[in-house]
């Protein structure tokens, strides 16, 4: 009997369950405030709720939350989806954000890796990757 069928039905699984994308990413800050107003600015988040030490930011279906701690300036693992690197590139070295690496081919896409004001990585691939355009 399956575990989760208190009925004891016989059944066989497919993809009944199983993860279908990121729901949310954690990233640690310094400030609250000076990584909100990075986040939200520069990179068009929008705040949707915010809690003790803890803010929750969302763009389209991605979303960060922030959170207030002393262990910063690591790498996020993060890759956010954008329609073109090249053109977020341009747009952040206008505003005079750290790149650590400039948009580059790779497995999954082109991407490039900027800091945030913790010198967090952050990396942004085009959200189609390897994929054909629709």
């Amino acid at each position: 009997m399956p575990l989760g069928d208190p009925c004891g039905g016989e059944f066989t699984y497919t993809d009944e369950g199983l993860p279908v994308c990121i729901s949310a990413v954690t990233i640690n800050v310094s400030s609250l405030q000076a990584s909100y107003d990075f986040y939200t600015e520069l990179l068009g988040f929008r705040l949707f709720d915010k809690e003790e030490g803890k803010v929750y930011l969302k763009r389209g279906d991605a979303v960060i939350i922030l959170r207030k701690s002393e262990d910063v300036g690591k790498d996020t693992g993060l890759y956010l989806g954008v329609d073109n690197p090249f053109d977020l590139h341009r747009r952040l070295i206008d505003e005079a954000v750290i790149f650590i690496r400039d948009p580059m081919n790779s497995p999954i896409g082109v991407y490039t890796t900027f800091l945030d004001p913790d010198r967090n990585v952050i990396n942004a691939v085009d959200k189609y990757g390897k994929m054909e355009r629709p």
